[in-house]
């Protein structure tokens, strides 16, 4: 079994808070099922922050494919991620976790400007924070921008949060027959050409020896067994 974890990054999948009904839109049932998870795992003395997605409402990639300029269709995708970073504050909040929404491009009416210190500082009195518009500049994923401030902010894992609970050997949707990973390492993941993180964030997570966990976030307590060490998911991890 694992130690326990002292601090977390927790990529948020767009899709998530949209909820098993094609995750589109934001489903509040979804947000709140989201928001049970972290506030067990931040009432537990984890420090939770929270890189959230936006594909749920755009998807700046796809989007440019119909005509548009793929940088501004990049901006309009993170705009997307404070939306559902809101959102997501609004419900943890409710829930009695203080939360700081920061953001890597300025908002200051909804939101505060990412610095690394502040960041820290919140985590360290206990709050949660919610860190959205991705890295703050096109033509990077969500994915890069987890890896990005999970190395800026001192994490010991990142812990990536879809509706699959882990790797597996295909796509179980397709094959049904597929297997699940337990645990794998950064370099077996590479020859077998199994799609973890995109290929920028991946690299970043290896090289600066970050773990990964990809686990679903939509099973009950499955983001509390992580972090308490108790098998979940499937791990990522950086050969000695």
């Amino acid at each position: 079994m694992q130690k326990p974890f002292h601090r977390i990054l927790l990529k948020l999948s767009g899709e998530a808070l949209g909820g098993l009904s094609g995750g589109q839109g934001i489903d509040p049932d979804a947000v709140q099922l989201i928001a049970r998870q972290i506030v067990r795992v931040a009432a537990s003395g984890v420090q939770v922050a929270v890189v959230v997605g936006g594909g749920n409402i755009l998807r700046g990639g796809e989007f440019s494919k119909q005509g548009g300029q793929r940088a501004t269709a990049d901006y309009m995708g993170m705009l997307a991620t404070v939306i559902n970073g809101l959102a997501l504050c609004d419900a943890l909040e409710a829930q009695g976790l203080p939360t700081r929404v920061m953001t890597a491009i300025e908002i200051r009416q909804v939101a505060e400007p990412f610095l690394r210190r502040v960041a820290i500082s919140h985590l360290e009195k206990g709050r949660a924070v919610v860190l959205a518009a991705g890295t703050g500049n096109p033509f990077f994923t969500t994915d890069t921008a987890a890896a990005l401030r999970g190395t800026e902010i001192g994490a010991e894992m990142v812990l990536k949060a879809t509706k699959v609970d882990g790797v597996y050997t295909a796509d179980p949707k397709l094959r049904p027959d597929a297997k699940r990973y337990d645990k794998l390492s950064f370099d077996e993941a590479i020859s077998k050409h199994l799609k973890v993180m995109d290929a920028t964030a991946f690299a970043l997570c290896r090289d600066q020896k970050l773990p990964i966990t990809v686990f679903s976030i939509l099973k009950a307590g499955a983001m509390k067994r992580v972090v308490t060490g108790e098998p979940e998911g499937t791990l990522v991890y950086v050969d000695a």
